[in-house]
Parts: C-alpha cells; structure tokens; sequence
C-alpha cells in the first residue's frame, strides 16, 4: 500500500506507505476523507492548495471481475463542493496491479507548462514535459500515447476544454481498445487537472506487485460466488449486454420521468427512435457491436460500438445518460447526432450530461431551437475553439442560464440533474437535492425500486428512507472498484455475502454488513464535513424552484417531497 505523491510546483515525486488513518480505504473513501483531511475547503478549486486525487478501488487491481472503476476527487470548480468522479476503463486495474493506493497531485505548474505523469511497470513516476500536446484533442492525444509507450498503457488525460479549465471539464479514461471514450465526467474535475498543468497520467499495465491478499483461498472462492450472482441476475447477464444503460429510455419515458426540452415534459416525442432497442437494431444493422467489452475485467459487457452508415467507429459505449442530455433535453430524436454529439465531447474533454442540459438550457433561452441537431453539434464545438460562447458552455448550465438570464436551470449546487425529472421520480429527487456533490444519478438511484415496483415513485412514502440508504450502500460500495452494473446484482443475499467475503478476505478481517453501512456513513459524513466548512447548508439541499412548481406532462405532478423531510436525510 502505497502513495504516489507529486508537486507540480517544484516538480518532485515521493513514494511513501500509506499512513495509517487511510490505511483501508480506496476510492471515494479515500479521495472524499482525504481531502476532507487536507485540502482547505474555501480554497479556489483551480490553485495550488487544492488536491487531486486518483485512486482505484481497494479490490481494484485483484483477479475480482469488474472492479476497474477508478475514483478522482478534488474540491470542484463546478460546484464548489466536495467532488469525487467515477470512471471506468483500465487504468484502476493497472494502478491496483502496482499496489499504488493513490496517486495524489499536489501544487500547481508554472503557467504555461504542461506534462505527462508517466508510471512504469515497476510503479516509479516520471513528469514528462509535453507543451507539443498542448491544445490537442483526446482521441488523437491518445493514440500518439500509445504509439509512444505501447498498447498495453492505461491513460487518463484531458482535452481543450480542460487545458481552458472550464468548470464542465472531465478527464477521460481509455478503455480495452485503448480509446479515451470513458469519462470521470462530473463536477469538473479535467479543469482542476489543467490548472495543475497536467495533460495525460499514463500507466504500465504489466505491473505485477500488488497488494497482498490477506486470505488467498478465501478470496478464490469469494470471487467464483461473486461470478455467479451476476451471471445469475437477469439484468447484468441479458439486458446490459444487449443493449447496455440505454434499455432505460422505454422504461424511463413510460413512466413520464424523462425529463426532455429542459425539463417541460416528461416523454419525450420520439423517444423510441432513440431507445436502446433502435441503437442495438442500427448497430447490428451496420456492423457494429452491441456487447462489448469496455472495462478490465468485465462479464458484464454492457458498453457497445456505435458505427456510422459505412461501419466506422463514431462512439464507444453510448450511454444512456448521454441519449437522455443530448436527445432527450435538446429535443433530438436521431442517434447519429446523439453519437456525434458523444464523441466530440469525449473528444473536447467535457462532461456529456452537463454540456447537453448547457445545450438545452441555451435553447430554452432562445438561442437555438429544440430538436435542432446541426445547432447543437456548432454549439459543443465552440467549447473546442474556445469562443466567448464555447466558454459559457463549458462552464455548464448554470453559466448558461446567467448568460442569457434564463432562470430555468435544473442543476442543484451547479450541477445538471441526471436522466430522472424529480417530479414523476421523487427519490431522485431527494437525492439530486441532497447529495453532498450535487445533483448525482450513481450517488442513489432509485429507478431500480420503480422499476421492479418496491416503491410507488409519485407517492411520498419511502422515498427518503430509500434515497438515504442508496446513498450510504453507494459510498461505500465506490470504495471498492466495483461497477454500479455489477453491484446491482450483488444485492441479493447470496452476492451480498460473497462480495463481503472477499472484503474480508483481502483485509483479513471479519467486517459484516453493519461495518459496510459505517463505512459509507463514513464516507458521506466527512463529504457533508467538508461542505459545510465550505460555507454549505441545508438551504443548498434544495432542487430548483420550478420543481415545486410546475407541473410536469404527462402526470401533471410537482416534487412533493418538504424541506423537513430533505433535511432528515442525514439523520444518523
């Protein structure tokens, strides 16, 4: 166990154990406490004092199948928040095969400068200087990485619009096939790397010294268990692999939860020509692949490979998130756009979900029509050339809103609501309103209990009581590495005991399902700690006034769900 320490002011690395008040933590845990730990909350998010912190789950880097989510956390220059930002792809994986526990970017480069943070196959750290990859693209950045360092590398890195520290930015992660297409998307986090003066973090995969395990055999038998509850669980074995995240959008849009043009509506017209039954018909149609392998490790397989009408490779994993900002909220009823539309951001290096609802929000204002694709895709592309209108983009919804003076903005301490209107899903509802991050569909979502019917998503009851302890099972099972898609189904008794088997065969210890609980109210409590030092309070537990008062089609409904009850959500 081990961290990777670098100053980006004086240029130094230091490796050092890690000390014993982190020692069992990995992920969010880590990056959520440490911070909390060490970084000043009132500082400015894109200075020196702030941190980043990259750390891969504390099973990342083991035999256990899909545990390569890697966590990043800083103070976010979106939301002045506490912030930590999920990714998948390899580089959790790679990271956890060196035994590193973190790699934790401190300082601040002299401006202009910028590097490559290059780790070998025996874990020692290399700043590179790289001012010729300045201003360049994701996709073209990474296949020169690759050419550079070889195929078997694991990059994060940055676009444009990170390098511009805009506060929408995000940090990709390359995936199986070595392409940027996996992003830690959220809170802005590719704008704290930028102003550090860091474009690529580039990691061996070939390590071969992790940490040990504590109960070798125990854990074998652990992970055959945890193999056998996703294989068995009807989503993760044949609804993700079909057709991934996006078998949402029917489900969603029948339930009049999808919010669409900027959140005036529930369903969106249209919506089957871009559901995840149309995707995986076009992609099979034109040669693409619609089970793919994203993620070390995976059995999952729920990413695919969006092609265009010739077969070339446009998107990879389209998301229904993504379907939902760039389709749904803007009024676009075609996947081709919607594709585009990811790929570009993932090329520019911006968060899919806050530039669609920036894009929506641009034309709620008037500033573009809904449904109007070719206005969209000149929009996302201004972030890129870094004109006065690809700034107020890039700088998310919120800066939108200001721009025109459109009030109507859902983002909840300045950050978009996810692909759930609060209004016809009231849980998620609470849980935009309450996340220590800001509005956030992995920090507790509910659709599961809508879906399978645990829970009536219109009526009051349950819904804080759920939301709580989706947020508390969340925190603690982003300390792991896990996948959310692989976690869904290791909620049953048989995958529940497993999964905590292999916990306590990693450690050594004897931890049951109450130490988890602690462990994510740890977790939330020092999130919550932070923001509050930071000047936050209950009155930013709050969603939009237009939740509460208009009306959503086609239920007719607004959140019902009082500041009381809000304020209840972390009682323990």
């Amino acid at each position: 166990m081990k961290f990777l320490k670098i100053n980006m002011t004086d240029r130094t690395i230091k490796t050092e154990n890690v000390p014993e008040q982190y020692r069992g933590l990995g992920g969010r845990g880590l990056t959520s406490i440490m911070i909390n730990a060490e970084v000043r909350p009132k500082c400015d998010p894109l200075g020196p004092e702030n941190m980043l912190i990259v750390a891969p789950g504390f099973l990342s880097g083991t035999n256990l199948v899909n545990t390569s989510r890697i966590s990043i956390g800083a103070k976010s220059p979106l939301t002045g928040t506490i912030k930590e930002s999920n990714a998948g792809g390899t580089v959790a994986a790679a990271l956890g095969r060196l035994g590193i526990t973190a790699v934790i970017i401190e300082g601040q480069a002299p401006e202009g400068e910028i590097s490559f943070l290059k780790i070998d196959e025996k874990g020692d750290a290399l700043l590179v200087p790289a001012r010729e990859h300045k201003g360049k693209r994701t996709y073209a950045l990474v296949e020169e990485i690759l050419e550079t360092y070889g195929k078997k590398t694991s990059v994060l890195c940055i676009g444009p619009a990170g390098e511009q520290r805009l506060a929408a930015a995000s940090i990709q992660s390359s995936d199986i096939d070595g392409r940027p297409c996996r992003a830690a998307g959220r809170g802005g986090l590719g704008a704290v790397m930028g102003a550090k003066g860091l474009k690529a973090i580039i990691v061996d995969q070939g390590g071969k010294t992790p940490d040990p395990l504590a109960d070798p055999e125990a854990f074998k038998e652990a992970a055959k268990g945890i193999v056998k509850a996703i294989k068995e669980d009807p989503m993760s074995s044949h609804v993700m692999p079909e057709l991934g995240t996006a078998g949402l959008v029917a489900p969603v849009n029948s339930m009049g939860a999808f919010p669409s043009y900027n959140a005036r509506k529930g369903v969106l017209e249209g919506w089957e020509k871009i559901s995840g039954e149309a995707m995986a018909k076009l992609i099979r149609e034109r040669g693409g692949k619609t089970t793919h392998m994203g993620c070390a490790q995976c059995i999952v397989h729920c990413s695919n490979e969006f092609v265009d009408q010739k077969g070339e490779y446009i998107t990879g994993s389209l998301e229904y998130e993504t379907i939902w900002s760039m389709g749904g909220m803007t009024g676009i009823d075609d996947l081709d756009t919607i594709a585009r539309l990811d790929h570009l951001c993932d090329d520019i290096g911006v968060d899919t979900m806050s530039t669609g609802v920036a894009v929506a929000v641009a034309m709620d204002a008037g500033h573009a029509k809904f449904g109007d694709s070719k206005a969209a895709l000149r929009m996302v592309e201004e972030i890129a050339r870094g004109t006065e209108f690809g700034k107020i983009l890039g700088n998310g919804p919120v800066a939108v809103g200001k721009h025109f003076n459109h009030a109507r903005v859902p983002a909840v301490k300045g950050q978009s609501i996810a692909a759930y209107d609060p209004r016809a899903m009231l849980g998620n509802g609470v849980t935009f309103a309450t996340c220590p991050m800001g509005a956030d569909h992995t920090a507790g979502n509910l659709v599961g209990a809508y879906l399978t019917r645990q829970l009536d998503p219109l009526k009051n009851e349950g819904q804080v009581e759920t939301s709580r302890n989706l947020q508390i099972a969340m925190a603690a099972a982003d300390c792991t590495g896990i996948c959310f898609m692989a976690f869904v189904a290791l909620l049953g008794p048989e995958g529940g005991s497993a999964f905590l088997s292999a916990i306590n065969a990693k450690f050594g210890t004897k931890l049951g399902p109450d130490d988890i609980q602690a462990l994510g109210v740890r977790v939330l409590k020092a999130e919550r700690e932070f923001n509050r030092k930071a000047g936050f309070t209950n009155q930013d537990d709050r969603l939009p006034r237009f939740f509460y008062e208009e009306p959503l089609p086609p239920h007719n409904t607004v959140f019902t769900i009082s500041d009381r009850e809000l304020d209840t959500v972390f009682d323990f």
